[in-house]
């Protein structure tokens, strides 16, 4: 096991499932300019590590995020504000951009830019005493970090619509029913079960993973046809990857498969 231990953002190495954790537990993980720079860093860099199978993220202390930094804020001409803007974009598109699945770990609160961060991940797992809301009208914003995009897929665009203008706290049983969130777990445990979750998908088709993903981007801006030839040309293309060999081999012996295809493709 590998650890840092300072800056922003801490990343610990378990085998090839690598924890990310928002580290300002003094503001409750508030994401600031820095912050954003580095948890999109540590993301990419999670991404090109190729022992690295499983990304999760998780917050230091008692709060998961509760959302931007309000006390760096001020009002800001429009071309300011997107070069902000695109900093926290930059950490949800490596979050969607890469293949490896992504967990959110969820503890207390995760509030505005905290909830999209968690709905823009593979699984969510929150403890029962977490909280969500989209608290972005609060000041007076709409919302980004991709949350109009990963929350009406996740929870419907009428829900959606209903939790971004009147955002109220959601505890972690009643986002578990609306699809928002994926798992409840005991408080205290929520990065443990993300963990169980990780090791097991490190041992699976790493390239399948990917594939799914990639199917699932937003596919309602996809014409259906043209969803089924894209899923009919990658499917024969995991037809041809050392994992599909290993589970077909495993099948006909009858014992679970080892994936590990780095390579792709049969040489």
């Amino acid at each position: 096991m590998t650890t840092t231990t300072a800056g922003p953002v801490l990343v610990h190495d378990d085998a090839a499932v690598r924890t990310i954790t928002l580290n300002r537990p003094q503001k409750r993980n508030a994401i600031d300019i820095e912050l954003r720079i580095a948890l999109a860093e540590a993301i990419e860099s999670a991404d090109r590590d190729p022992a690295v199978r499983v990304i999760i993220l998780t917050g230091a202390g008692p709060a998961f995020c509760s959302g931007g930094d309000i006390s760096a804020m001020q009002r800001t001409p429009p071309e300011h504000a997107l070069d902000r803007v695109q900093l926290a974009q930059r950490v949800i598109r490596a979050v969607w951009a890469t293949p490896k699945p992504v967990l959110a770990a969820v503890e207390g609160p995760a509030y505005g830019a905290g909830t999209a961060l968690a709905a823009a991940c593979d699984r969510v797992v929150a403890a029962r005493d977490a909280t969500f809301a989209t608290t972005f009208t609060n000041v007076g914003l709409a919302g980004d970090m991709g949350i109009s995009i990963s929350l009406p897929a996740r929870v419907g665009v009428a829900r959606a619509r209903q939790m971004l203008m009147l955002p109220a706290p959601i505890p972690a049983p009643e986002a578990l029913e609306l699809g928002l969130i994926d798992a409840v777990v005991e408080p205290g445990q929520a990065l443990e079960s993300a963990r169980r979750d990780g090791r097991q998908l490190a041992a699976g088709p790493q390239h399948a993973y990917g594939v799914i993903k990639a199917l699932l981007t937003n596919p309602n801006t996809i014409d259906p046809f043209e969803l089924l030839d894209r899923e009919a040309t990658c499917q024969s293309e995991l037809f041809d990857t050392n994992d599909f060999a290993e589970g077909i081999a495993a099948f006909r012996e009858k014992r679970r498969p080892v994936f590990g295809d780095r390579e792709g493709r049969q040489p």
